[in-house]
């Protein structure tokens, strides 16, 4: 389930580049929404989910909505439009380390060893090949999108310390909690949005296509089940090394299919940050033989 998610996070950054050419990001987030909303909805309503007496638990649902959804969206999206596909979706690698700084400051059992405190380091000096503030010519670019990379990597960061510690032991069906989640970021969204020309993005089918199934039915609606599934059964850090794996795919995709040119320092900022994300989730050696044999 870590791979499938990985897989469906990692293609994500291709179909919001697309997008992005045509509409902007807010819209792009509400088709998304949308997409992933209804099949959802109806899986949960079909299910008997959803119930009325969980309405005392709509704050979690906001905080979610806002941290877990908005941000998490918007952060990725607008970065993504600056920014090649690839590159983007490299930075995506930040998230486990930021899930584990959050999880450090209000888990407990989390601490902070050498090798953890590595690990951030790189993951930061990783961002700092790929922003290049050091380039006149594409600093102000680079930055604004790495910028907005990172705050996406924040929001779905705290999602995880957040949705473990508040919403997992709530016991609520998961299908119900994406959907009070989703249907609160749509309504949310529908407030802040313009909706002049959101209707460009049929004058491309293939990129039409990407937004509702790739990020709508598979990066909203399949990806919710699997990210939640694995906080329960992993924890909240655990859980988040599966950003190991997008930034790979993104980058894939956006070399060998969407003929992307990503610089030898860009290559060496993911594996900074992608080195950064192992040393915070590699457990010592006593720690996995005792989970071994437990």
């Amino acid at each position: 389930m870590l791979g499938l998610l990985g897989l469906i996070w990692g293609s994500s950054f291709i179909y919001m580049k697309m997008a992005s050419q045509l509409i902007s990001p807010l819209q792009i987030i509400l088709l998304r929404l949308v997409c992933g909303l209804v099949p959802i909805a109806l899986y949960a309503y079909g299910k008997g989910a959803l119930k009325w007496d969980h309405r005392k638990h709509i704050v979690h649902f906001l905080v979610m909505a806002v941290v877990g959804t908005i941000g998490y969206y918007y952060g990725f999206t607008k970065g993504t439009s600056l920014l090649l596909s690839g590159v983007a979706g490299a930075l995506s690698g930040l998230t486990p380390i930021l899930s584990f700084l959050f999880a450090l400051i209000f888990l407990e059992g989390e601490r902070a060893s050498l090798q953890k405190v590595l690990g951030i380091s790189l993951g930061f000096l990783g961002v700092v090949f790929i922003a290049q503030p050091f380039r006149a010519d594409i600093a102000a670019t680079n930055i604004e999108g790495v910028l907005y990379n990172v705050l996406g990597s924040l929001s779905v960061g705290a999602s995880f310390v957040y949705a473990k510690k508040y919403v997992i032991p709530l016991g609520i069906p998961v299908s119900a909690v994406i959907t009070y989640q989703l249907g609160l970021s749509l309504v949310i969204l529908l407030f802040a949005i313009d909706l002049t020309g959101i209707g460009n993005i049929w004058s491309e089918p293939y990129v039409a296509a990407g937004l509702v199934l790739g990020l709508g039915v598979l990066g909203t609606g399949v990806a919710y089940i699997l990210y939640y599934y694995i906080i329960g059964k992993l924890g909240a850090v655990s859980a988040s090394s599966v950003a190991y794996i997008p930034p790979v795919v993104a980058i894939a995709i956006g070399v060998f299919f969407a003929g992307e040119q990503i610089a030898l320092l860009e290559y060496a900022g993911a594996a900074l940050i992608l080195t950064g994300v192992v040393l915070v989730n590699r457990q010592p050696a006593r720690m996995r033989s005792g989970a071994s044999t437990a």
